[in-house]
């Protein structure tokens, strides 16, 4: 029987000793506001963890993930990455701990990313291009205790396994990421190795979260993409990653229940952090190991995809799609685009096709995005060319984090004039904690209390930004600063180029000259001498490249040119006529 007197009775012993345990908020304030305080009432430390959460519940029957024939809920989806966590903390790991993956975005890359921080330990995706020795190198770096590897990239593993020894480091333990129509005919894969879903069932469904001490707790381990030669072991923590995922999916338009299509590679960046912010909103994970024009388009159809994201090399593959794998869509599509400046010509064209792109630009040092360009209804009114141009922009600042451009050395804002260059610089809650094992590195990065991107930008008097190169790729001839961006923009503007990169070449005259790296349409034939003057005849002569090289552009695996090989590459050139 329910009896009001005793319940007050309880509820007074309750706040009493509750008060025991409540930590006082110290204001910096003359006058601080009094009665209040910190407990566990009023706080709870920021996590991404929490969207699986409640995603198992308020969407438990909707569908999470889609890949290929499998398919899985909300209330599943949770489940598993419970019983994933479980599994983990059997094998040994606990909190701090890395765990390490080499996978594409297939269902088990997806539960990772939630099932790994539920153990309280760190998720860290490895780019599935990297070798064997870059392998081993970061899982050294790393000390990661678990790797789970798909299927398709056990030879990368087993020889950064045996480098590892080589060098007397004990590898990781391998969990194996198989499916079920492509069964495993490997030798060395023994009895004594481990598979995922096996795992899965050791785990407990009903295992208690470990949920992080500090919001400022790591959560994930990004190696920056490999436009260097030497990546950097970036931390992200459970608050940079909670606000950056709402952030991204409150700018992306990401409605209630949105369908998304992983053509972002989920090991960069945590996949724009999209990877815990779809459990957000309760959406569909459509899953794509390769990504084609005819995939994409297929998916799209298949399963009514409104929302996706892609490097701009994407965005040119979906232009240059054949007649064949094309479809009319019957809905605008949402697709954001970053990781490189996407060329206006290929916006234009993608507006053509009935997808509406927004343009994000940001670092893995910051989550992945950090800027947006925000469309304004004005625009609507200009011809799709200059629209095009404007939507290149990089734009204003994300949610959760302040951006300006300023004198690298002053620290003064430059004046809002689209001339004057800048460092862009960040601050805020969604800029990472530092660099693994790299206390100089990070302070380097953070001084002056801006994190320093080392790109170069000016300021329009709109106050959108626009990303003018790298400071490591700009080219100074003659006393004159190239964009090579803005060289590369023409470029992509002749009908027959279908990629192209420009680097500076050494000269003894001129300290550097433009040089250029193009890949045709398939079909188009053109020397190099028409390209030279289509670009002399559209920019001014001292930035037209002087020597054009028709070849196949490296590429990270989010699309990003590795302009330090062409840089290589140019300057064991001669210089052409």
């Amino acid at each position: 029987m329910f009896r009001p007197t005793r319940f007050l009775s309880v509820i007074r012993q309750l706040r009493q000793t509750s008060s025991q345990r409540t930590q006082v908020i110290h204001f910096s304030s003359e006058k601080p506001m009094e009665g209040l305080f910190q407990c566990p009432a009023n706080y709870v430390p920021l996590s991404p963890i929490s969207f699986l959460q409640r995603a198992g519940i308020v969407y438990r029957d909707r569908v999470s993930v889609i890949y290929g024939s499998v398919n899985y809920t909300w209330k599943e989806t949770l489940e598993r990455c419970l019983r994933l966590a479980s599994a983990l903390t059997q094998l040994g790991i606990s909190r701090g701990d890395v765990v390490a993956t080499l996978a594409p975005n297939v269902p088990a890359m997806y539960e990772l990313h939630f099932g790994v921080p539920m153990a309280g330990a760190v998720l860290c995706t490895l780019n599935i291009r990297y070798d064997s020795e870059m392998v081993s190198r970061l899982l050294r770096h790393s000390e990661a205790k678990i790797i789970f590897v798909d299927y398709q990239l056990l030879d990368i593993a087993h020889g950064a396994f045996k480098l590892l020894s080589m060098k007397e480091t004990k590898p990781p333990e391998l969990v194996l990421i198989t499916e079920s129509d492509n069964p495993i005919h490997d030798s060395t894969f023994t009895s004594t190795s481990l598979e995922y879903e096996s795992l899965l069932k050791t785990g407990n469904p009903d295992f208690e979260i470990i949920q992080p001490k500090d919001e400022l707790d790591p959560i994930s381990l990004n190696y920056t993409s490999g436009t260097t030669s030497s990546p950097k072991g970036v931390v992200y923590n459970h608050r940079g990653a909670y606000i950056n995922s709402l952030s991204t999916v409150l700018l992306h338009g990401m409605g209630a229940i949105p369908v998304y299509l992983w053509t972002v590679p989920m090991f960069h960046c945590n996949g724009w952090c999209l990877t815990w912010g779809v459990a957000a909103q309760g959406g569909t994970n459509v899953c794509l190991r390769k990504v084609t024009p005819k995939n994409i388009y297929d998916n799209i159809m298949l399963h009514k995809v409104n929302h996706l994201g892609g490097a701009p090399t994407v965005l040119n593959m979906i232009v240059n799609a054949t007649p064949g794998d094309r479809k009319t869509l019957p809905w605008k599509v949402e697709i954001m685009t970053g990781g490189a400046p996407p060329p206006p010509q290929i916006l234009f064209k993608m507006e053509e096709l009935g997808f509406n792109v927004s343009h994000l630009y940001g670092l893995t040092e910051t989550y992945g995005p950090g800027t947006i360009c925000t469309w304004k209804p004005e625009w609507e009114f200009l011809p799709p060319e200059e629209r095009a141009e404007l939507k290149s922009h990089q734009g204003l600042q994300h949610l959760g984090v302040e951006v300006d451009i300023k004198n690298p050395i002053t620290l003064k804002s430059v004046p809002p004039d689209g001339k004057t260059m800048g460092e862009v610089m960040f601050r805020g809650n969604t800029v990472m904690s530092g660099y693994l094992k790299d206390l100089k590195a990070t302070q380097e990065a953070f001084d002056g209390g801006w994190f320093r991107s080392g790109d170069l930008a000016v300021k329009h008097p709109d106050g959108y930004i626009k990303v003018k190169d790298r400071s490591k790729d700009i080219i100074i001839s003659g006393g004159e600063n190239i964009s090579t961006i803005e060289v590369e923009t023409v470029l992509y503007s002749h009908p027959a180029v279908l990629e192209a990169a420009v680097v500076g070449q050494p000269d003894h005259h001129w300290g550097e000259t433009p040089f250029a790296f193009v890949k045709l349409k398939e079909g188009c034939s053109v020397e190099a001498k028409e390209i030279i003057k289509f670009c002399r005849d559209h920019l001014p002569h001292y930035m037209a490249p002087r020597t054009v090289v028709f070849d196949d552009l490296p590429r990270t695996s989010t699309g990003k040119v590795q302009k330090f090989l062409l840089r290589k590459k140019a300057e064991n050139m001669d210089n052409l006529p």
